[in-house]
């Protein structure tokens, strides 16, 4: 009878999930969805072989660290502001540099607060596969204070 209990009950257990742990590791090919500790202390790996590939992860990085700042939803057809800012990322995950390509000149406050936010998110996923990384996103900054990026918009009305 004990056999037949320990067969019912295996067959009742689906297989386990992959540990959240199992996602943390460096140089895993799961995409980075926030900010997650590495072993010195710096955000996850990240497996992007390309700028392009490596803006996916540092915008999910910053989403991560700024979920409660995320405009939900489609934004609104007119914006408080939209700038397009470069980051250099060297091969620690470290901030090195910002440039404005088109900075929203019409609200220093927005230009302030950006270049804070996303120095404060500093260590950014380690470009693994490149020794360093240049990578540009676009702010879509709504009058609320909240933002999305470009390369992770949910699109406007």
């Amino acid at each position: 009878m004990a056999l037949v209990a320990a067969i019912v009950s295996a067959c009742k257990s689906g297989p386990e999930a992959p540990s959240a742990q199992d996602s943390r590791l460096p140089g895993s090919d799961a995409r980075v969805t926030g900010p997650v500790p590495a072993a010195q202390g710096s955000a996850r790996a990240s497996s992007a072989a390309t700028p392009r590939a490596y803006r996916q992860d540092a915008a999910s990085h910053i989403y991560g660290l700024n979920a409660a700042r995320i405009y939900k939803g489609k934004l609104p057809p007119l914006l408080h502001a939209i700038g397009v800012l470069e980051v250099d990322i060297d091969r620690a995950g470290r901030v090195t540099s910002l440039r404005w390509m088109r900075a929203p000149r019409h609200a220093p406050d927005v230009v302030a607060e950006i270049e804070r936010t996303v120095r404060a998110a500093a260590p950014f996923p380690v470009p693994t596969r490149m020794a360093r990384v240049t990578y540009t996103d676009t702010w879509l900054w709504d009058k609320s204070g909240n933002f999305q990026l470009d390369t992770l918009t949910e699109g406007q009305l």
